[in-house]
């Protein structure tokens, strides 16, 4: 039979492990599409290839776990499942934003930091409609209604919206490229609502050069569908997402209720799922930057701030490691200077000596063997013949995939899929009740956890 002092201190352990301690700013980091692969090969590459000190920092965080990522209806989730998990604390089919299996709208932690009183900020690489924010502030049965999603968002209340995607708020005949089959102007109803906005590339600088003020609202969209790869981007000509979380910053803690922000890698995904090992390494990198922004915000208030990094699932089954090769070469990645799905899927126009000259220029390929050069050829073939390959290829170009396995394997490493996986993802965090971010989770855990944090409990 247990002591009494024993018992108390059960009693006290048991408390300890349960009580928060309330964070004022929360920092919710999702990278989509993150597994550990793409985490170990971005710190790998750092320290060897790029030659910078320490490790990633959302590698460094001291409280650490894993996460199970299925939807209600898959062990292989999509982002709109999985970011619902992660927002709202429920499980639910994959396509759905926010809502339940019966499409019943689910509370999510943005919500419920409003209802605390608290400021509230969306920040993506990817469209600000896409699944990832959407989840947060927007409640729909299809993740594909993105038009539906933009407007949800002007009555959403949030406070600060920054990424791409503008092409969701401006109408069909509104000059600026659109997705939208009226011609409802949803910046001019965000400014109506009092927001300052920020609509193109053109408004960069004016975004770089804007001074927070306390009470303003900013919707900031920069791009018409997703901002670009960062190997595309690597002389910053449009906000990194570094820049767009350290503007929310400046903006949100102006609120002396303190705030509630989330930040998506989103591209990390995207490039995963056209097996681009660099533009992988790159995105994430990007993202590890932002985190250094909100760690800096965190080492200013220790006692007050949470900082949680997750990912939503793992795309690609990236596998460190090909063949019957015990080593990787990532020097082979180093010259490397474009994106897979966004610029080199558009250098094959059937001229083969130019894509030859250009794959030797910009992704460090003028050493062809053979064998490479053959397998490239087959796939000029094969894109030339104007096929169906989309059972090899998925959507992509079958001279790009080509060649992103030719560095992939040169690497020491490959793909499994184009799609996502059902393996598990890993989970950090730092700051107030960081400690309760350990061991073996799920992605609805995760939200629990947060909610619990603000003040708030998710049955």
């Amino acid at each position: 039979m247990l002591s009494r002092k024993k018992l108390m201190l059960a009693g006290m352990t048991l408390m300890a492990a349960t009580s928060f301690a309330q964070a004022k700013y929360v920092f919710y980091f999702i990278g989509d599409g993150m597994g550990a692969g793409q985490r170990q090969i971005t710190e790998e590459f750092k320290k060897g290839v790029l030659k910078k000190d320490g490790k990633l920092l959302l590698n460094s965080l001291p409280f650490a776990g894993i996460t199970t990522t299925y939807s209600a209806d898959t062990l292989i989730t999509d982002s709109a499942a999985a970011g619902t998990a992660l927002a709202t604390g429920h499980k639910t089919n994959n396509g759905y934003i926010a809502k339940d299996v019966n499409g019943n709208n689910l509370q999510t932690l943005l919500e419920m930091a409003q209802d605390k009183g608290m400021a509230t900020g969306l920040v993506s690489t990817t469209r600000i409609t896409h699944a990832t924010p959407a989840v947060f502030a927007a409640h729909n049965l299809d993740r594909d209604d993105e038009n539906g999603i933009a407007e949800d968002y002007v009555n959403s209340n949030v406070d600060y919206f920054a990424g791409g995607g503008y092409r969701h708020f401006v109408g069909k005949d509104s000059g600026l490229t659109s997705k939208r089959k009226d011609n409802r102007d949803l910046v001019k109803e965000f400014e109506a609502k009092g927001y300052k906005t920020f609509i193109g590339e053109d408004s960069t600088k004016a975004f770089e050069k804007w001074t927070p003020k306390d009470g303003e609202k900013v919707f900031a969209a920069f791009r018409a569908s997703h901002m670009p790869y960062t190997v595309d981007d690597i002389n910053e000509k449009l906000p990194t997402l570094s820049e767009m979380t350290e503007k929310g910053i400046e903006l949100l803690s102006k609120d002396e209720e303190g705030f509630f922000m989330m930040v998506e890698g989103g591209r990390i995904d995207h490039a995963s799922h056209a097996q681009d090992v660099v533009g992988t390494i790159y995105d994430t990198l990007a993202f590890d930057e932002a985190i250094k922004s909100a760690y800096e915000f965190y080492q200013k208030h220790p006692q007050e701030t949470l900082i949680v990094v997750a990912a939503d699932h793992e795309t690609g089954g990236m596998g460190l490691g090909f063949g019957n090769n015990y080593f990787m070469n990532l020097e082979e990645l180093k010259g490397v200077k474009v994106s897979i799905e966004d610029t080199l899927q558009k250098a094959y126009n059937g001229n083969r000596d130019e894509y030859f000259k250009y794959i030797a220029k910009n992704m460090g390929l003028n050493n062809l063997t053979e064998k490479e050069k053959e397998s490239i050829l087959k796939a000029m073939d094969l894109e030339d013949s104007e096929a169906d390959t989309t059972n090899l290829y998925a959507e992509y170009s079958p001279t790009a995939i080509t060649v992103a396995h030719i560095l992939s394997e040169r690497a020491g490493m490959q793909w499994t899929t184009f799609a996502h996986t059902g393996t598990q993802v890993p989970l950090a965090a730092v700051g107030a009740d960081s400690d309760k971010f350990i061991g073996f989770k799920d992605n609805t855990d995760v939200a629990k956890l947060i909610a619990e944090s603000i003040g708030k409990k998710i049955k």
